[in-house]
C-alpha cells in the first residue's frame, strides 16, 4: 500500500468535504502471466493483481448526487445526478469510466445512494496494466458499499466490463475487471473466460513479478486488435464453433485444412496458447518454475510468429530477460501487443542484477528508456 497516496486522498477529501473522515476502497491493476488473446476467444488466462492500485476515499450523501475529485488531474471535478440520464462527458474523459459504472448500476439497482469521492491511482497509464479496470472496479465497490448492495466480486467485475463496453465504448474482455475484483495475495488466478470460474494458484515464496514497460507507443493496438478478433471469429466459424477455445489442439490439427494462411496462424496461437495457460497453471501448482518459464517463452514466440503482435523492442527485452533468468523462470510480452510491457517471473535474488542488465542494454539498443515495476501478487478490491 502506498501510504503517501492514501494520506493524499484522505487529506484532499477532508479539505473539500467539510472535514468528514472518509472510508477508502483499494482496487489493483493487473499483469497477465500467460494467456494472451485467449480471453475473448472463451479460453483461459493466468493474471495476478499487482501492488499498483486506484484508491478512492468516499462517504455517502443524503441526496442523489455524485461528486468526484480527481487528485491526479489537479483536483478536477465532475458532478452528476444518479436519477438523471447520465451522459458522456466530453470535457473530462477520465470521469466517463465513473459515469459509465454508475449508469450501469443505476439501471439495475433502484435507490442508489449519492456519494462524495476523491480518486488517486499509481497504476501506470497506457502501459497495459489495466488502470481503467482498477478505476471501474473501485467505483463499483464504492457504490455497492454506500448503497448496501453486498455485491459479489464477480458481479462487480461484470458491471465494470459492461460500463467499459457500452458507455466508454471499448470492447474489452472480462479478464482485467475480474482479476482486479477477485485477486488473491501471493497467488495468480486461473480464469475461465467463458464460465468465469476462477482458481487461485500460489506463486513460489521466493519469486518476484517484474514488469518492464518498453515505452513503445502502442499506436496500432486498437485497429489491429479488432482485426485479430475478426480473424479469430472467422477461424471459429471454419471449425463450426462460436469460440476458438471450444476446440482443443487435436481438433485444430485435424480440421485445419481449408483455413487461409492468416486464419491458420491466428487460430494456432489461440488454441495452443489456451493449452499453454492450463499447463502453466499446472506447473505453478507443482512449483515447477522451469516449466513455467518454458511455457512463457513459447507463448512469446507464438505472439511474435503466429499472432504477429510484438515489436523489435519488445522482442529484444524478452530476449535479454530470458537470457538473464535462465531456467529460473521466464519472460514474455503481456497485453494486447504492438508495444507496452513485458512480464517476467524470476527468483527475488535475481531482481537487482536483471534490472541492472536491462538498464544497461535497452536504452543503448533502442534509444528508448524503459520503465521497470517490481510487483507482487495482491488482494483484489477491498475496503481498507
Amino acid at each position: 500500500m502506498n501510504n503517501t497516496q492514501l494520506k493524499n486522498v484522505t487529506d484532499i477529501f477532508k479539505h473539500h468535504f467539510d472535514g468528514v473522515e472518509p472510508q477508502v476502497v483499494c482496487a489493483p491493476g493487473r499483469v497477465n502471466i500467460i494467456g494472451e488473446h485467449t480471453d475473448y476467444n472463451g479460453g483461459h488466462v493466468l493474471p495476478c493483481a499487482i501492488n499498483y492500485q486506484t484508491l478512492i476515499s468516499f462517504s455517502p450523501r443524503e441526496d442523489n448526487q455524485i461528486h468526484i475529485i480527481a487528485a491526479d488531474y489537479d483536483n478536477q471535478h465532475d458532478s452528476f445526478n444518479i436519477s438523471d440520464n447520465i451522459a458522456f462527458n466530453e470535457d473530462t474523459f477520465w470521469s466517463n469510466y465513473i459515469r459509465g459504472v454508475v449508469s450501469v448500476m443505476a439501471q439495475r439497482y433502484p435507490n442508489l445512494v449519492g456519494v462524495n469521492m476523491v480518486i488517486s491511482g499509481d497504476v501506470p497509464q497506457g502501459a497495459g496494466l489495466s488502470s481503467s479496470a482498477a478505476l471501474e472496479v473501485g467505483i463499483a465497490k464504492v457504490i455497492s458499499e454506500v448503497s448496501s448492495l453486498a455485491l459479489s466480486n464477480q458481479t462487480l467485475a461484470q458491471l465494470s466490463q459492461q460500463a467499459e463496453n457500452e458507455f466508454v465504448g471499448c470492447q474489452c474482455g472480462i479478464m482485467d475487471q475480474l482479476i482486479s475484483a477477485s485477486g488473491h495475495a501471493d497467488h495468480v488466478l486461473l480464469i475461465n473466460c467463458e464460465t468465469l470460474a476462477t482458481a487461485p494458484i500460489s506463486l513460489p515464496d521466493n519469486s518476484a513479478v517484474l514488469i518492464v514497460n518498453s515505452n513503445v507507443k502502442r499506436g496500432l493496438v486498437d485497429s489491429e486488435y479488432n482485426t485479430r478478433r475478426q480473424q479469430c471469429e472467422a477461424a471459429a466459424k471454419h471449425f463450426g464453433v462460436t469460440l476458438l477455445c471450444d476446440i482443443d489442439i487435436d481438433t485444430f490439427e485435424a480440421g485445419k485444412q481449408g483455413l487461409d494462411d492468416i486464419e491458420f496462424k491466428r487460430a494456432r496461437h489461440v488454441v495452443y496458447e489456451n493449452q499453454r495457460t492450463l499447463d502453466a497453471a499446472d506447473a505453478l501448482s507443482k512449483g515447477d518454475i522451469k516449466a513455467l518459464g518454458d511455457l512463457m517463452r513459447a507463448s512469446h514466440a507464438s505472439m511474435k510468429d503466429d499472432f504477429e503482435i510484438t515489436t523489435p523492442e519488445i522482442d529484444y527485452l524478452v530476449d535479454v530477460l530470458n537470457e538473464a533468468i535462465g531456467d529460473n523462470g521466464g519472460a514474455r510480452m503481456t497485453g494486447g501487443g504492438f508495444g507496452g510491457c513485458v512480464v517476467a517471473v524470476l527468483p527475488s535474488e535475481q531482481v537487482t542484477s536483471v534490472c541492472e542488465l536491462i538498464e544497461s542494454r535497452y536504452l543503448q539498443k533502442t534509444g528508448i528508456k524503459e520503465s521497470i515495476y517490481l510487483s507482487k501478487a495482491c488482494q483484489g478490491v477491498h475496503v481498507l
